[in-house]
């Protein structure tokens, strides 16, 4: 049996497999984030472990034969919260989460004093953990002062569970400390930011033992004290889960935001188009991601303005698209990452008519989702990086006018794999299997069984290629328009 925890930003989730990775057991709890200011978004990681707790003791007490069993225990988490820890371990403020935008303005300042793009291999963002600290110490040095461990969220659970420092690659990518290529921390960057190795947990990789559950642990849940892997971010842990490991098929999750995630052999940044190239959580292997800030929320938006539900109005579009919606859309309601990294972008419709329905509206927002994808598929192309199909997985992969809308617009092939549950808590659990057992092959990370293949409809793919030109040319001129709040 192996157990994997994925620590969510509205909740955890632990999710209990046995060898053949059937599923035994699945509990949640939730989580709310805390927004004490505008821009702002925290949680107090002593929730993280009380929720911990609670999930894995509903998995004991429900299926405590299967929990007698556990060989090896896998952890996932959302990535590039700084969880900041005195020397006595304990927290020093609420953890500042992934969206939160506080560090904007501490961006520039932070790049400028090191080669953040050449050996992080991403833009300095304020959604990374590095302008964080340099927040805290320009904001709240006193805290800064008496930092003497930064944590990722996940591996603040790990030191719950072990009692070790450890972090691990993919993770470890996102905090723009790491130099990438080399897959070690970079005393450059951590100096930039007023840090050093001492105040960084020791890296592994994904697959190799973290530590061990400690024994009044594993004593309360009747488990031996069994391997904590070290795990992966929630993006490479997904990729486990779908066995996304090797060039050529990634996957692409339609949640709220949207990521297009494929494996590569090398490292290949592009961050031209701000695309998020990171280690993966197998040994050498690396990944890329095209992020969009907009996905099904661009059609939460529309269903909110319109007083109409999300499936109603994703029924309005056929499931066999014809033609170009005669709108226009670009889903830039959140700013957007790859490939504008302009947290100012905003959204727009055009070609707006006396005549236009809202069907019409709902087309072209799947359209205009479509094609900030399709901005993702060139972008990593553009760094060499192949892809040619895609698992679809998330919420909007559930509309089969979506998926044929995405395929022709991207011109990738989709596949819908076999119902189950294919998220970070199940890739989570696949890396305790690989801990345990020493295996990093196919035999582990198998990819999911194939339901359907949406392939690009030749027709629509042309149409679509054109539509994609005026898509492209909208955003600059709307960027040139005056600010009409000045």
């Amino acid at each position: 049996m192996y157990l994997g925890l994925d620590l969510g930003t509205s909740g955890i989730k632990a999710m209990l497999v046995d060898d053949d990775f059937a599923t035994i057991g699945v509990a949640h709890a939730p989580l709310t984030v805390g927004r004490p200011h505008p821009g702002w978004s925290e949680q107090d990681p002593a929730d993280w472990i009380a929720e911990a707790e609670k999930v894995i003791g509903d998995l004991a007490r429900q299926h405590p034969d299967a929990m007698a069993r556990l060989r090896a225990i896998g952890l996932s988490g959302h990535m590039h919260g700084a969880t900041l820890l005195d020397r006595g371990d304990q927290v020093l403020r609420p953890c500042i989460l992934w969206n939160d935008g506080r560090s904007g303005p501490q961006c520039a300042e932070l790049a400028a004093r090191a080669d953040f793009h050449g050996i992080a291999g991403n833009l300095v963002m304020a959604g990374f953990t590095a302008p964080k600290l340099l927040w805290v110490a320009e904001n709240e040095p006193e805290i800064f002062e008496r930092t003497a461990k930064v944590l990722l969220p996940k591996d603040y659970l790990r030191l719950w569970l072990t009692g070790e420092h450890v972090g691990e690659m993919s993770d470890a990518a996102g905090t723009l400390w790491l130099d990438v290529a080399r897959r070690d921390w970079s005393d450059e960057l951590l100096a930039a930011t007023g840090l050093d190795r001492a105040q960084m947990p020791t890296l592994v990789e994904g697959s190799d033992v973290s530590g061990r559950l400690r024994a009044d642990l594993a004593e309360r849940w009747g488990v031996a004290r069994v391997p904590v892997a070290g795990g992966g971010g929630d993006n490479a842990a997904t990729a486990c889960g779908m066995g996304v490991m090797v060039p050529g098929t990634g996957f692409l999750s339609l949640g709220t935001s949207g990521v297009l995630f494929a494996a590569t052999e090398t490292y290949a940044p592009n961050t031209g188009d701000a695309v998020h190239t990171f280690c993966h959580a197998v040994p050498a292997t690396w990944h890329q991601m095209g992020v969009i800030l907009s996905a099904t929320d661009s059609m939460t938006w529309l269903s909110e303005i319109t007083g109409r539900a999300v499936p109603e109005l994703a029924a309005m579009v056929p499931e066999n698209v014809a033609a170009p919606s005669p709108v226009g859309f670009l889903p830039y309601l959140s700013g957007e990452r790859t490939p504008l990294n302009d947290p100012d972008a905003t959204g727009a419709f055009w070609g707006l008519r006396r005549a236009t329905g809202l069907a019409d509206l709902s087309q072209s927002v799947m359209e205009g989702v479509a094609f900030a994808f399709a901005d993702c598929v060139h972008a990593l192309r553009k760094a060499g990086t192949p892809i040619e199909a895609a698992y679809a997985v998330g919420g909007g992969a559930r509309s089969r006018a979506w998926l044929r809308i995405m395929a022709s617009a991207t011109g990738l092939t989709l596949l819908e794999p076999e119902d189950g549950d294919f998220g970070a808590a199940f890739g989570a659990a696949k890396l305790a299997a690989a801990c345990a057992t020493g295996d990093t092959s196919a035999r582990i990370f198998a990819p999911p069984a194939v339901r359907a293949e949406i392939a690009p409809d030749a027709a629509l793919a042309a149409a679509y290629a054109k539509k994609y030109e005026a898509y492209r040319a909208a955003y600059p001129q709307l960027k040139a328009l005056p600010d009409s709040r000045a």
